[in-house]
């Protein structure tokens, strides 16, 4: 085999698992507030940093006054599960999925749900066509496709006089990508994903419609207390006003607070699109001059600028089965790691053989821009070339 030279130069901060994800530049646990550790989040400090968090939120967000945010248990798991047990049975649904997460709403709807739903699907790396969305339909989507760097790029196809609800599981698309609330009924997420928060919450938030939704059906199936939004016909507004479901951590909601803080102080809402479309666009300028590597998602409109998912180019991998393709994976994933300049990059276990890159608004593009070089280099040292 022939040596090949190893990059000179390591990223700054080798981050790119897709979830948690990496911390804001500059974050360190000393900058968090304290005050509220080991105190009850039912305290008045206790729930007074619940609503900072809610308040803020809104404002980076841009979530309308209309809406409701509410922190809710179990990551964006939690939050998705939460509004599909709570409000679907209603009416017709259908649901999309062109990833590993949109197909396991497929499956909880279907086999525990028991909902006798439209299922619209499309192969890793493509969108389904959801204009065909029956409008009289409630329809469940990821907004961002995890698992397979696709992502919806607008909601023109939900129409404003629809029948149903829109359930979005924004969680890898949120504080990345411009959501449209005026479009969306129920939106979820983590701040795990784009914030690199800590995990085991989750975020949900309500527009009027699906505030009526709930206020105005009762699902015929039992509903455990964690998911319950409602009592005696009236939604619970005190868990959208900083009164939890259960107990949260409270150092978690203060590295969100803080988060979210450096968030705003880099633009809001707009500079962390632009960071995020930085390093998406520095990640693509390598693919491009890469013959072995390729994005999953041929459609640039559909590519999501987080969770970018590449496969290996056809011609590199000519004659190797999946179960080849997935041990060069790790391989090249292990090498990267043992040099410190590359962590958890190997794609998600169910999606196509490749690699995952997240390029969300809390990584640097600088660091984007060193990884390039060791891709490279873990390719060719693994394949022996």
């Amino acid at each position: 085999m022939t040596d090949v030279t190893r990059p000179g130069t390591r990223p700054a901060r080798p981050h790119f698992s897709s979830g948690p994800c990496a911390k804001p530049p500059g974050w360190a646990a000393e900058h968090l507030a304290t005050g509220s550790l080991g105190r009850s989040h039912r305290s008045k400090l206790g729930k007074s940093r619940l609503v900072h968090a809610i308040e803020l939120t809104r404002q980076v967000l841009r979530v309308p006054d209309t809406h409701r945010i509410g922190i809710v248990p179990g990551s964006d798991t939690g939050a998705v599960e939460m509004a599909m047990w709570t409000m679907l049975g209603a009416r017709p649904v259908t649901m999309a999925a062109w990833e590993s997460f949109g197909e396991g709403w497929v499956t909880d709807a279907l086999k525990q749900l028991k909902l006798d739903a439209t299922v619209l699907k499309a192969p890793y790396g493509e969108l389904p066509d959801l204009t065909t969305v029956d409008p009289s339909h409630d329809v469940v989507f990821t907004w961002n496709g995890t698992t397979s760097g696709v992502r919806v790029p607008n909601g023109d196809w939900i129409r404003d006089d629809r029948e149903g609800l829109t359930f979005a599981d924004a969680t890898s698309g949120a504080f990345a990508q411009d959501l449209p609330w005026d479009k969306l009924d129920v939106t979820t997420f983590s701040w795990q994903k784009a914030l690199g928060g800590e995990g085991g919450h989750g975020v949900l938030i309500l527009s009027p419609r699906a505030v009526e939704r709930l206020e105005s059906y009762v699902p015929d199936r039992p509903l455990p207390k964690v998911f319950r939004l409602t009592s005696k016909g009236k939604l619970i507004e005190g868990i959208f006003k900083g009164e939890t479901i259960n107990t949260p951590s409270m150092l978690a909601v203060e590295d969100y607070i803080w988060t979210l803080e450096w968030a705003k102080g880099v633009g809001g809402l707009s500079g962390m699109i632009a960071r995020a479309d930085a390093n998406a666009a520095a990640l693509d300028a390598f693919v491009q001059k890469t013959s072995w590597i390729d994005h999953l998602a041929a459609d640039p409109a559909t590519r999501s600028n987080t969770s970018v998912c590449l496969k290996f180019a056809d011609d590199a991998v000519a004659g190797m089965d999946d179960e080849a393709k997935n041990a060069l994976v790790k391989k090249i994933a292990s090498l990267l790691e043992a040099e410190d300049a590359a962590y958890d990059i190997a794609g998600y276990r169910d999606a196509p053989p490749g690699l995952r890159i997240w390029c969300g608004a809390t990584v640097e593009t600088s660091d984007v821009e060193a990884l390039g070089p060791w891709l490279d280099w873990a390719w060719h040292t693994a394949r022996g070339k």
